[in-house]
């Protein structure tokens, strides 16, 4: 369940040139070889302290828009579908968790200008020791084997805002028509808006807007519905433009049906199959009348809605609440899942009738699972946060080859004492932000993550994410 940053402290803007919580600056030449720390098992002796290594990652940014935000979404837009090249622009919308009803806002904002570097993920010769761990940005030319860094300076962040009533609980835009979005707010209202005129200025400005000067608009929702208690399951069809489904902590799902472009008839009979909260909802990717559903009942379900009310299947997924599900768009017959215990798995929907369906299950994070997202361009490879603050990214076709790891180590001259418990799916471990709530892949940049936390958003592309893209892109 865990999933509010109520009454939160605001973040305050750093000063240029300021570190992440993990990625304190240091110029000292360490008098030993590097250890690998491990979250949850290494503990941090007093004056100890964590360095991020810049050359981990192609790009590197953080940023805020003033409150935290447990929920983002990242808006689809027409700069092209497969972006590779730096420097990068990506628009969201996020809703923000203030301190008082009243200061809530809904947030439409362009980042441009994100600059990094594409890294050989196995280096030809090993990284100079006193090399600069000073910048989160890491677009220096230190490293010959690099390709040329695109952009540089800090990226420029465009805000506006849009009044909202209490904390937003969960934001999703729609996919097809990316201007309109759904809300979820405390209050218990699932509210539908048309953000067009602010992406619109958006797009057209160049001027870095700061947050400080960024008025609020009053404007009214295409529609409001209001549910029995509040909720966070919110997800659009990925096949029917404007079908929408949304979810409550009274077990309620209500099915959205679009009427036209801007209005929607709400089901007010609910779907009703869990006996708990429904947690998260996800849309089949390839049948439009399917969807699934998460509870804190522990179960998932698996719905048609031409067949009434009641799930087709339901079946006990996790010891624990049931927090979050990703259903995969490149392999529609695997469905991801986090509990609270920390533990996530995968299932093959197509082992339902035979029992286990369980492919794989990992119990790397000792704390609960508070997003988990399939790559849009790799069906093997999915990102997962945690209360314990760390992103993690996995990739499901790996296993352990001892001959190909004493090669790397090698070719790299390897001076660090790696952790040997490690599940050889794991990719990718990124730290530095508190209390992670959730994060998505862009769909049209290959390799990019954003993340959401307590004290603001982190942009991060890692050098060891190799994204095989489609011939016909």
């Amino acid at each position: 369940m865990v999933r509010s940053i109520k009454n939160p402290k605001k973040a305050k803007r750093k000063n240029k040139g300021s570190k992440k919580g993990d990625g304190s600056s240091s110029s000292a030449i360490p008098s030993m070889p590097a250890k690998v720390w491990q979250p949850g098992v290494d503990k941090l002796e007093e004056g100890e302290e964590l360095q991020c290594d810049p050359s981990a990652y192609n790009s590197l940014h953080a940023f805020h828009i003033g409150w935290p935000c447990l929920s983002f979404d990242i808006v689809r837009d027409t700069l092209g579908l497969v972006r590779t090249e730096f420097p990068h622009t990506v628009y969201f919308v996020a809703g923000t968790q203030a301190e008082k009803a009243a200061w809530n806002s809904l947030g439409i904002f362009k980042v441009s200008n994100i600059s990094g570097k594409k890294r050989e993920p196995v280096p030809a010769k090993p990284a100079d020791e006193d090399s600069n761990m000073d910048s989160e940005d890491s677009d220096s030319d230190e490293d010959s084997n690099d390709e040329e860094a695109g952009g540089s300076g800090a990226p420029v962040l465009q805000l506006r805002k849009v009044a909202h009533e209490g904390c937003v609980n969960r934001i999703r835009a729609m996919t097809q028509n990316p201007h309109i979005c759904a809300s979820w707010a405390d209050t218990g209202h699932v509210q539908v808006w048309d953000f067009s005129s602010h992406l619109n200025a958006l797009a057209e400005s160049e001027a870095d807007v700061s947050q400080g000067a960024s008025s609020v608009f009053n404007q009214a929702p295409l529609v409001k519905f209001g549910h029995k208690d509040e909720g966070f399951a919110l997800d659009w069809s990925p096949l029917v433009p404007g079908r929408l489904l949304s979810g409550d902590c009274k077990n309620y799902i209500h099915l959205w049906e679009p009427t036209s472009g801007s209005t929607w008839n709400v089901d007010t009979t609910p779907y009703i199959g869990h006996t708990s909260s429904v947690e998260d909802l996800q849309w089949s990717p390839t049948e439009p009348d399917v969807f699934a559903s998460c509870s804190v009942d522990g179960n998932i379900a698996i719905w048609d809605i031409r067949l009434g009310k009641s799930p087709a299947t339901s079946f006990k997924a996790h010891d624990a609440d049931v927090n979050v599900i990703s259903w995969n768009r490149l392999a529609s017959c695997m469905l991801a899942s986090g509990s609270d215990d920390g533990t996530f798995s995968i299932r093959d929907l197509r082992l339902l009738k035979e029992g286990d369906s369980v492919v794989a299950h990992f119990e790397y994070h000792k704390h609960p699972i508070t997003s988990i997202e399939w790559s849009p361009h790799e069906a093997s490879t999915l990102a997962v946060s945690s209360s314990d603050n760390q992103l993690t990214i996995w990739d499901l076709s790996l296993e352990n080859d001892e001959e190909e790891e004493a090669e790397f180590k090698a070719k790299t001259k390897e001076q660090v004492n790696a952790p040997k418990d490690l599940p050889p799916q794991l990719l990718f471990v990124h730290q530095g932000q508190k209390d992670l709530k959730e994060l998505h892949w862009h769909a049209q940049i290959p390799g990019m993550l954003v993340s959401t936390a307590a004290d603001g958003y982190n942009i991060l592309m890692p050098s060891n994410i190799q994204t095989t893209l489609p011939s016909e892109l």
